[in-house]
This record gives C-alpha cells, structure tokens and sequence, in this order.
C-alpha cells in the first residue's frame, strides 16, 4: 500500500477550488450580461414610450388641423353659396351651417390649444427622460466592456488553473486519485479535510476511533466513516 500522499493531494485540492471558482466566474458572465443587456433595452424602450406619447399628440394636433382646414373651406363655400341665392329662407339657412361650422371650428381650436400644450410638456418629459437614459445606457455599455475584458482574463485564468491542476494530478499516485475523484463528483465539495478532536472537517461528526488512528499514521488513504472525505488528522 502506497501510503498517502496528503501534501500533493492537497495541493491538488487547492488547485482544484481555484479552477472551480474560475469557471463558476465565467459561467456567470452570460448571465451578468443578458442582466445588463435587459436593462438597456428598457431603457430604450422608456425612450422610445416617451417619444411615442409626444409624437401621438403631434398627430393629434394634425388631424385638428385638417378638421378645421376642412370646416374652413365649408364656410367658404356657405358664403359663395349665400352670395348666388335670392330667397331668404336659403339664405339664412347657409348662415345657420356657417354658424354651426365656426362654433364647430371654435371647439377645435380649444382642443388644439389644450393639444399643444400638451405638446410642449411631452416634449420636456421626453428631452429629460432622454438625457437620463441616454446616460443610463452609457453606464451599462461601459459594464458590458468591462464584463468582456473580464471574459477574456477569466478565460486565461480557466486554461492556466486547468493546467496547473492537470500537473498536481501527475503528482498523486493512480489509486489516491481515484478515491479523489470519486469523492469530488460533488463541485465545491471539500475532499480531504482534517479530523480534529475525533470530529471530520467536512461533516463536522465524530469519526471513529479506528479511523482517528489511521489519519494519524497516514499509512494510506482513509476516509470518514461518516461522509467518505479524505481525513488527515490535525493535532
């Protein structure tokens, strides 16, 4: 029996974690990103609410004209009509319509009055809400640029701690490294850990007295009775 190898496997444990935390990082960043990449769209899409209710009312306020334009041309034509008739009862006929139509035009007017008004206050929502989210937008744009420089070190990092970790597997004889590997399917689950005080560092429950006595010898691998870590004894 090769007795236990406890430095390397810890190092390799180390390395290990480190690699984990590594990839856990740039795993994240897609989520980080999509997360920021939402926020820019609503941003955007408040802009594009804020100039959709201003240009709502600028059709508005067309459509008012063209009511009124057309109502103009009515009277027009009352007042040609009433220049070419002779009885009296036509005539003041053509007086009620263009009465009827300069009253019509009077309320339009007051509603495009009320309309512009309007106007001019979208018009400061929309300059204000612009300025605001133009500047928010810049802000996440400059957190995505930073998340993708921070993709590319995580990148490196991943590559470089694979190959560290890969070099102390070489170190750890065939046999230790399996029972590492079996007890490291679980990602952040610490494989050897101490017994101090006749208690496992990983479950925290006391171990055996028998297996108290092999972590001391650390004549070969041993494991808790209780959870199966690697168990070296610490004084």
């Amino acid at each position: 029996m090769v007795a236990i190898s406890l430095e390397k496997l810890l190092v390799l444990q180390d390395r290990d974690r480190k690699r984990l935390s590594f990839e856990q990082q740039l795993q994240a960043v897609p989520r980080e990103r999509a997360a920021i990449e939402g926020k820019i769209a609503a941003e955007k899409s408040a802009i594009e609410t804020a100039k959709a209710e201003w240009h709502g009312l600028e059709s508005k306020k067309k459509q008012l004209e063209l009511e009124i334009g057309t109502s103009e041309d009515k009277i027009g034509k009352y007042r040609t009509q009433q220049a070419q008739v002779r009885k009296n009862d036509e005539y003041q006929a053509l007086t009620h319509e263009i009465e009827t139509a300069q009253t019509g035009i009077g309320k339009l007017e007051e509603q495009e009055i009320g309309i512009m008004l309007s106007i001019d206050e979208a018009k400061k929502r929309f300059s204000a809400a612009e300025a605001e989210l133009k500047q928010n937008i810049a802000g996440h744009e400059a957190k995505i640029r930073v998340l993708r420089e921070r993709e590319t070190q995580l990148e490196a990092d991943v590559k470089a701690s694979q190959d560290t970790v890969a070099l102390a597997r070489q170190e750890v004889p065939v046999p230790q490294l399996k029972i590492y590997d079996r007890i490291a399917v679980k990602p952040g689950h610490p494989v050897c850990v101490a017994v101090t005080a006749a208690r496992c560092g990983g479950c925290h429950l006391k171990v055996s007295a028998n297996v108290e006595l092999e972590a001391r010898k650390l004549e070969q691998v041993t494991t808790c009775d209780q959870c199966g870590r690697i168990v070296y004894w610490m004084p």
